[in-house]
């Protein structure tokens, strides 16, 4: 599934899914910023979606797992969900423990900033990659939920599915965890991992270790 993205929204934003299982990809855009096109869609394993990406946008991206629709129509994630009841997030920010992905779009079309954030936990292995101009990827690709401390640990049917952070403003054990591990995600609010590129284009892959 891919839509195009021509004159003024040139800037193109390609989510890639590499995992085993299906990702529900999920966008929360900055206060004051145009809004992406809808993120009601899920990908299966191997798919693409390309969004078009407005001029000065700015907001975060995250994947959801383990989605389902209960019988009175409720959907809802075991991770990464934003409690809408629908597919569609509608503004609403996720449930820690999750992955994030933060761009800053400058719509002068100079440079552009984005970072993968371990603040709020880990649920799924993330990159970004930007596809034009010599430009740093950063991510991280390594599964944490395979190295969390028990006490940190989500379990889902006696599957490890998340990895909680417990110190979001100041470094702590799980923040060195995070960052021995992602060395270039930032773990806690005040720490170092923003890059820049002045790219109109970036592929954000899940799971992009996975050879699907």
């Amino acid at each position: 599934m891919v839509n195009g993205a021509t004159g003024l929204y040139a800037r193109t934003l390609t989510i890639t899914n590499r995992c085993t299982y299906t990702v529900w990809p999920a966008v929360l855009s900055a206060a004051g910023s145009s809004p992406l096109p809808p993120t009601g869609f899920a990908l299966l394993p191997g798919d693409s979606n390309t969004l078009s990406v407005p001029p000065a946008w700015s907001g975060r991206l995250w994947g959801r797992t383990l989605c389902s629709v209960d019988i009175t129509g409720k959907f809802s994630c075991v991770t990464g969900d934003c409690g809408t009841s629908t597919i569609e997030c509608a503004g609403a920010n996720p449930a820690p423990p999750v992955t994030l992905v933060e761009f800053d779009f400058n719509g002068t079309g100079l440079t552009n900033l984005y970072y993968i954030s371990l603040v709020e936990g880990f649920n799924l292995p993330v990159r970004v990659t930007p596809r034009d101009g010599n430009c740093s990827a950063t991510g991280c690709s390594v599964d944490l939920n395979a190295m969390c401390p028990m006490e940190l640990t989500v379990i889902r049917d006696g599957e490890a599915v998340a990895c909680k952070s417990t110190c979001q403003t100041e470094p702590c054990s799980s923040s060195l965890l995070f960052k021995t591990a992602c060395s270039g995600a930032r773990v806690y609010a005040h720490d170092h991992g923003f890059f820049s590129c002045s790219s109109p284009h970036y592929t954000l892959t899940f799971c992009p270790t996975s050879k699907r």
